[in-house]
């Protein structure tokens, strides 16, 4: 390959990349901006968060019923899983479903009760609870680094909600769905990893059976919050422009959960975490503008420590797993060269 043309292929890379990246950004913010408009904007007034959910969930389904369809058709353009229901897999993947449709609902009920702006703080513990479930439920120990980095978290969200207050903006159910999503965020990284065996490891079918299951599981609890009724009454039911912002909505839940696969295949976890953080700080910045919030300067701070706390964890572990990465390959060579010892000494008493 000649200079010229690596040059050609290094800069095509980088716009890849770049192109993803920038994409990330683009759906990721817009679905925030989007469900804050749909789940408490005065335009709508609209009270039925569960149903919002639901709809986005059977969206999702439908798009993967018709990418499943256009495989069939395309072979050669399109990629997806042939979408067949199976019960067994739907209870297989029952458990996850359970967590999934807390954590999607916990997160858009967060998003109903706080501002965009502090939508980042409000839901800035899932680092801190995935270190304790990791701990409880798989056993798997912390190194005394990584729990500082999440001390740091935790006191950045507390400074965060206490100049919140100060601000009199702060919303106490806001918060606690906030922490609460953050735990379902954690659990739900833990339940994939088991469940994903269910499904052969596709992501697609998960994502697909995960929705179904989410589909049934919030109409009992959209009957139970009357949220039917308010669906019925509400005046924009027959609205063409609420039913487009809806399925956009939707068509964002699909997309964001593609474009986070593409970001880490093209670059690396550790490159999407530090995306997802510059992402939160700038959508944060945007909500401040757009809504034209006045925050002090504490608040910005409080800010600045959980992306310093989640950054610093990030790169703690980047170090632990290129650690551990050399201490398993030393283990592996030199199994090797004992293997090769042993076959030699053999061959010698022959």
């Amino acid at each position: 390959m000649t200079r010229r043309n690596k040059m050609e292929s290094f800069f095509a890379k980088s716009v890849k990349i770049a192109s993803v990246v920038a994409a990330y950004w683009v759906i990721s913010i817009s679905m925030v901006f989007l469900n804050k408009y749909l789940l408490s904007s005065e335009d709508l007034k609209l009270n039925a968060p569960l149903f919002i959910t639901w709809f986005q969930c059977v969206v999702t389904v439908g798009l993967c019923c018709i990418l499943s369809a256009l495989s069939k058709a395309f072979p050669n353009q399109i990629s997806f899983p042939s979408i067949v229901i199976d019960t067994q897999i739907l209870k297989g993947v029952l458990p996850l479903s359970i967590v999934f449709a807390c954590m999607i609902s916990f997160n858009n009920l967060c998003l109903k009760y706080v501002g965009v702006a502090f939508y980042y703080i409000g839901r800035s513990l899932t680092t801190v609870f995935n270190v304790v479930f990791s701990y409880t439920m798989l056993q798997q120990s912390t190194s005394l680094k990584a729990i500082v980095c999440c001390l740091i978290i935790i006191a950045g969200f507390f400074m965060g909600v206490d100049q919140e207050g100060v601000a009199g903006s702060l919303s106490v159910m806001g918060v606690f769905f906030g922490v609460m999503a953050s735990a379902c965020v954690a659990l739900n990284s833990i339940f994939t990893k088991k469940v994903l065996a269910v499904v052969d490891n596709n992501i697609w079918r998960l994502t697909f059976y995960n929705n179904v299951n989410a589909c049934f599981l919030f109409l009992p609890l959209m009957l139970v919050f009357g949220e039917f009724g308010e669906v019925w009454s509400f005046p924009k039911l027959g609205n063409t422009t609420f039913w487009t912002f809806m399925t956009i909505g939707g068509v964002f839940g699909f997309a964001i959960g593609y474009i986070t696969g593409l970001q880490i295949q093209v670059t690396s976890p550790l490159t999407h975490n530090i995306s997802g953080t510059a992402k939160a700080c700038a959508q944060t910045v945007l909500a401040c503008v757009y809504y034209q919030d006045h925050k002090s300067a504490l608040w910005w701070t409080s800010n600045f420590v959980v992306l310093f706390g989640s950054g610093a964890y990030t790169e703690v572990r980047r170090q632990e797993m290129k650690t551990q990465h050399k201490i398993d390959m030393a283990i592996i060579t030199q199994k090797m060269e004992q293997g090769e010892d042993n076959s030699d000494g053999e061959l010698i008493s022959k």
